[in-house]
């Protein structure tokens, strides 16, 4: 089982922008696709983005389309999320995931991360 380490939550104001970094080591090579997911209060974890593994497909939950941006480098084994134009909602612990299937992974991952907090101020 492979690890994943997220980095760069932290408390920012509405309208503001933070980019989440995500460290991805020991994964068996075939498990290619990547995203994140978050949990907000008092709802359950969610779908955010994901990345294939050629990183030529992207996917997005209608709350974040256009303003988070999911990326990938290889060559540093990392995956990052971009996220512009905050909100309050956009508060809670997000996620970084991983599966064998771009198509599976927004619905069940196979591999988590513990996750960075993410505070959003109005």
């Amino acid at each position: 089982q492979g690890k994943l380490v997220e980095s760069g939550g932290g408390y920012v104001q509405a309208g503001d922008s933070l980019r989440l970094s995500c460290a991805v080591s020991g994964l068996n090579q075939n498990v290619n696709a990547r995203g994140w997911f978050r949990q907000t209060p008092g709802r359950d974890r969610e779908f955010v983005a994901s990345i294939s593994w050629s990183g030529d497909r992207t996917a997005y939950a209608d709350s974040v389309e256009g303003r988070f941006t999911i990326s990938r480098d290889d060559s540093k084994n990392t995956v990052d999320l971009q996220m512009n134009d905050l909100k309050p909602e956009d508060t809670g612990t997000y996620y970084c995931v991983a599966d064998l299937f771009f198509e599976t992974l927004r619905r069940h991952p196979d591999v988590w991360g513990r996750g960075t907090q993410v505070f959003v101020s109005s």
